[in-house]
């Protein structure tokens, strides 16, 4: 329900902002916008549309791209303790039962997926399952699991669209009145010439970057909670001795990209605001610091 709310007061307070933005670039600029209502119609049906259609995916795309197995029925005691500690923490957490894959890489890491939090898909590295004991396995399930119960999926699913609607939208809106303002065009029509299609891509990657790094704010904040969610399902000592593990033995997280926000170890290797996961001692740091 709370899901449904967010999805509602987002989508409402994104038409009353840019109706808004509308009227300043009228008022601010003197240029005649004409009906610019197909074109948000036509933005936030690409922007939440393709974010829901990556979403509703994300499970198929998972296991495509990682070669994860889902193990249906457990070949080995492993793999039985770990569908048995996945549904422990799952019944705890308050949501169905994922599907639970082992993919085959040497990294230490682990992802979780899925369209809701009863509709998942948690998967873990053969690399975590060799280098990591149980105790810090689990705490790393329980991270994922956490994840899930978060409906952080969905969360970055709905603010990816929004973003997504901002940047088509105003994109096109700049660039009309750019577009005008170097044409010399004093009517105010939007153009359709090569110039104008330039300085929207332009657009569309500046705001895009832009958007790039709220996502990954967002997906910062959520790891110290999915963190303190793991610590709550496994205990803070084995979540901070995983954490730890992670940050001795990260090669670099080998995940696709599309994926690497839903892992338990970032990729380290960019400027931070554009990280999708804070540095391990910020991570350790805050469980050491939580009540």
């Amino acid at each position: 329900m709370k899901r449904v709310l967010l999805f509602v007061a987002t989508n409402l307070a994104v038409l009353v902002l840019l109706q808004i933005v509308l009227f300043i670039v009228q008022g601010v600029f003197g240029v005649r916008l004409g009906n610019y209502s197909s074109l948000l119609v036509m933005s936030a049906v690409l922007g939440m549309g393709g974010s829901f259609i990556s979403l509703a995916m994300s499970k198929w795309i998972a296991k495509y791209t990682t070669g994860a197995r889902v193990i249906e029925q457990p070949r080995s005691e492993m793999e039985n303790w770990l569908v048995s500690t996945v549904r422990r923490q799952a019944q705890a957490a308050g949501i169905g039962m994922p599907e639970v894959a082992i993919y085959d890489a040497p990294d230490l890491n682990a992802f979780a997926t899925g369209m809701s939090r009863n509709n998942a898909l948690v998967a873990v590295s053969a690399g975590l399952l060799a280098n990591m004991n149980r105790d810090e396995v689990e705490a790393v399930l329980g991270h994922e699991i956490s994840h899930v119960a978060n409906g952080d999926m969905v969360t970055m699913g709905l603010i990816q669209g929004v973003l997504n609607t901002f940047v088509i939208f105003l994109a096109r809106v700049i660039g009309t009145v750019v577009d005008n303002a170097l044409s010399g065009n004093r009517d105010g029509e939007r153009g359709g010439g090569l110039a104008y299609f330039a300085i929207v891509m332009v657009l569309q990657l500046a705001l895009g970057a832009l958007a790039s790094m709220i996502v990954m704010a967002f997906s910062r904040w959520r790891e110290f909670r999915a963190d303190a969610g793991g610590a709550r399902l496994a205990g803070r000592d084995r979540m901070i001795s995983a954490l730890q593990r992670l940050g001795a033995g990260q090669a670099e997280a080998q995940l696709p990209q599309a994926l690497q926000a839903f892992g338990i170890s970032g990729g380290g290797g960019v400027r931070r605001l554009f990280m999708s996961h804070p540095p391990i001692e910020e991570r350790v740091a805050a469980l050491r610091a939580m009540r």
